[in-house]
Parts: structure tokens; sequence; C-alpha cells
């Protein structure tokens, strides 16, 4: 087993030195699971900041032969659960096949006060990719 943990050049950067936004931990056959940092986003509505972190993510995986489609897991952090249904509305653009396992917490706020929403990941990578 090797882990890489870092930045993708071909992604945007971290909001933060302090943090590495990607661990890939590959497998002796080739596969790898991705486990991502918790993505923010900037926007003013709960939609445009949750798209953004979905489009984020997506540049992540894509840096690693990776797609949406390959996430198993997925966190999200809400400053209010009141709004749960407004986030799914967008999650769901972005996670159209079979649903990954989840748990979604709220929370009374993240690291910028401007953010309504964090989401982390993991995703499982096949061999080849």
């Amino acid at each position: 087993m090797q882990v890489t943990i870092g930045n993708p050049a071909s992604a945007p950067q971290p909001l933060s030195p302090y943090y590495s936004q990607v661990a890939r931990v590959e497998h002796a056959d080739g596969s790898a699971l991705l486990f991502l940092s918790g993505q923010i986003a900037e926007g003013a509505t709960l939609a445009e900041q949750t798209r953004g972190v979905f489009e984020t993510i997506d540049a992540l995986l894509k840096a690693h032969g990776a797609a949406l489609a390959d996430v198993i897991n997925i966190r999200t952090y809400l400053t209010d659960i009141g709004r749960l249904e407004e986030y799914g509305s967008v999650r769901r653009e972005f996670l159209t096949g079979t649903p990954p396992t989840s748990m979604t917490f709220e929370v009374p706020r993240l690291f910028r006060p401007e953010a309504l929403v964090e989401i982390e990941i993991v995703a499982a990578v096949p061999a080849g990719r």
C-alpha cells in the first residue's frame, strides 16, 4: 500500500496552507481510495456554495483519474439543517447514480464565517485509473 498526500495543480488550491486536499491510498491491485478534505466554496446562497463545492470535488477527483460516480461516502456539514432540501437538490445534480453512503450534520459554524456548507468525500478508484 502506498499513500500520497497533496494538492493537485490542475484543481482549485486549498484556502489555507495548513492542510492537503487529497490523500490517495494505492492498493497492490492498482485500485485506490481517495479521501478528500472538507471543501467549502464562495457564493451568496447555499445553492451557489454547494454547486461550487461539488465543482471543486469533481476537479480533485478528475486530477486522480476518478469521477463523481466513484464517490462511495459523503459527509456534509450544514450550518442550518432546515435547508437540507435546498442542499439536496443541488447534490442530486452532481451525484446522479446510486447514492453513496452519507452522513449530514448541523454545525453552529464552519472555519470561514460566510460558509454555509462543507463537504468531504471518499471515492473508490478502479485499477487502471
